[in-house]
C-alpha cells in the first residue's frame, strides 16, 4: 500500500517554494475583527501548526492526517479572488469556501493528482469548512448537517474548523470553539459523526432533499416505473465505453449525436438550446412508454443534472448518474482520439467548473474512475 502526501517538504519556505497558489496566499488582507494575525499566508500557516498541535489529528492513521493536512493547506486558497474592502471598511471574502473546492479539485486532479477518493474527501473539507461554525444559523439545520455528512467526514471537519480557529488571533475565539463542540454533539446525536445519516432507504435520502414532508428513518414507498441512467463526466473521460460495457441494449439520447445530426457546433451556445429540446422530447417519448435509456452527456455541473432529473421523476423514473473519470493524460489522449473531439481550451473550462455528483442527487450514483494513482 502506497501512502500518499501532498508533498514530504511541509515547512512553510518549502510550502512557499513548491506551491504558486501558497505563494497567492500572501498579502491577502483579512479582516482584523476575525484575523488580527495577519494575511491568508500567516493564518493558514498557523492553522497547519494548530491541526498539528490536536490530539483528535495526532490519534489520526497516517492516511487521514495526510488528508486533513492538504486540506487545511487549502482551506483558505480562494480567499485570493473573493477578498474585497466593503464601503464600511470591513472586508469579506464571501464564496471563498465554494471556489476553494474547485481549485482544490483542479490541482489535485491535474497539477497534483491524487487518488479519487481522496481528492474528493480534501475538495469537500474545503467546501464544508466554515459549516461547524454556521450550521445553527441556517433556516434548517438538521437537513443541512444530514446533507454534509453524505459528502464529508464530520469528525475531519470539526478538527479542521478548530484549527482554523484556534490559528488565528480574535476576541470571540471561546465562542466559536463551543460552536464547534454543539456541532459535534449534533453530529454524535445524529449518529453521523465520521460517518455519512443511514437513510431508511435510497428512495427515502432521495426524496428527504427534494420535498418537506419526508422523514429521514422512514422507509417511502417505491414508485417508480422505469429507469434512467445519467451520465456525467468530461469529455474524453470514457462515457460511451461505459454505455457499451454495462448498457449496450439501451436506448441512448445523446447530445453530441443530436449536434451532429442538426450539423450544430458544440462551442454555438444558442443553438444548444435546440438540441437540449429535441432530446428531452426524445426523452419524454421514452419515459411515457416506461422504456429505460441512457442520457448521454457532459452534465458536470449540479444544476444541469438537476434540471434532468427534475423531468425524470416526474414521469417516475428511478434515476441512477453513473460518473466516469480517467486520468487527466489518459483522459486528453481519448479525447484527441476521437471522431469529434472536443477543444482541450473547452475541457479546461469545463474542469474548472466541475461538480462531482454527490449521492443525494438521485436515486443512486455509481463513481466510474480509473485511479491516477493507486493507495
Amino acid at each position: 500500500m502506497t501512502h500518499w502526501q501532498l508533498t514530504t517538504h511541509t515547512d512553510w519556505p518549502d510550502l512557499l517554494r513548491q506551491f504558486d497558489w501558497v505563494r497567492h496566499m500572501q498579502g491577502v488582507p483579512q479582516d482584523s475583527i476575525h484575523h488580527a494575525e495577519g494575511d491568508v499566508a500567516t493564518h493558514t500557516r498557523m492553522v497547519l501548526e494548530a491541526l498539528a498541535a490536536l490530539p483528535g489529528y495526532q490519534v489520526l492513521a497516517a492516511d487521514e492526517q495526510a488528508i486533513l493536512w492538504a486540506a487545511a493547506l487549502l482551506h483558505d486558497v480562494e480567499k485570493r479572488s473573493t477578498t474585497v474592502f466593503e464601503p464600511d471598511g470591513r472586508i469579506t471574502s464571501r464564496g471563498h469556501a465554494r471556489k476553494g473546492e474547485y481549485t482544490a479539485r483542479l490541482i489535485l486532479y491535474d497539477a497534483l493528482p491524487a487518488p479519487f477518493v481522496i481528492r474528493e474527501a480534501i475538495a469537500k473539507l474545503v467546501r464544508y469548512h466554515g459549516l461547524p461554525l454556521w450550521l445553527f444559523d441556517k433556516e434548517n439545520p438538521y437537513q443541512a448537517l444530514l446533507k454534509a455528512s453524505l459528502e464529508v467526514n464530520t469528525r475531519w471537519l470539526a478538527l479542521l474548523a478548530r484549527a482554523d480557529v484556534l490559528g488565528r488571533v480574535c476576541n470571540d475565539q471561546a465562542e466559536m470553539l463551543y460552536r464547534i463542540d454543539l456541532f459535534e454533539a449534533f453530529c454524535q446525536e445524529q449518529r453521523c459523526y465520521g460517518n455519512p445519516y443511514a437513510f431508511a432507504s435510497e428512495i427515502t435520502r432521495f426524496q428527504y432533499f427534494r420535498r418537506d414532508d419526508v422523514a429521514p428513518d422512514y422507509v417511502l414507498y417505491d414508485d417508480t416505473e422505469t429507469e434512467v441512467l445519467l451520465l456525467s463526466g468530461l469529455p474524453g473521460a470514457g462515457k460511451d465505453f461505459y454505455i457499451l460495457t454495462h448498457y449496450p441494449d439501451w436506448p441512448v439520447v445523446s447530445l453530441d449525436g443530436i449536434r451532429r445530426r442538426l450539423g450544430v457546433d458544440p462551442t454555438d451556445r444558442r443553438a444548444t438550446g435546440r438540441v437540449v429540446q429535441e432530446a428531452k422530447e426524445l426523452a419524454r417519448s421514452y419515459l411515457r412508454k416506461r422504456q429505460p435509456f441512457v442520457w448521454n452527456a457532459t452534465n458536470i455541473t449540479y444544476t444541469m443534472r438537476s434540471q434532468l432529473i427534475d423531468l425524470f421523476v416526474t414521469y417516475r423514473a428511478r434515476v441512477t448518474i453513473a460518473y466516469v473519470e480517467a486520468p487527466e493524460t489518459q483522459r486528453m489522449a481519448q479525447n484527441t482520439n476521437r471522431q469529434y473531439s472536443v477543444p482541450e481550451p473547452v475541457v479546461s473550462r469545463m474542469l474548472s467548473k466541475l461538480d462531482v455528483p454527490a449521492i443525494w442527487e438521485a436515486h443512486d450514483v455509481v463513481y466510474a474512475v480509473t485511479d491516477q494513482i493507486t493507495t
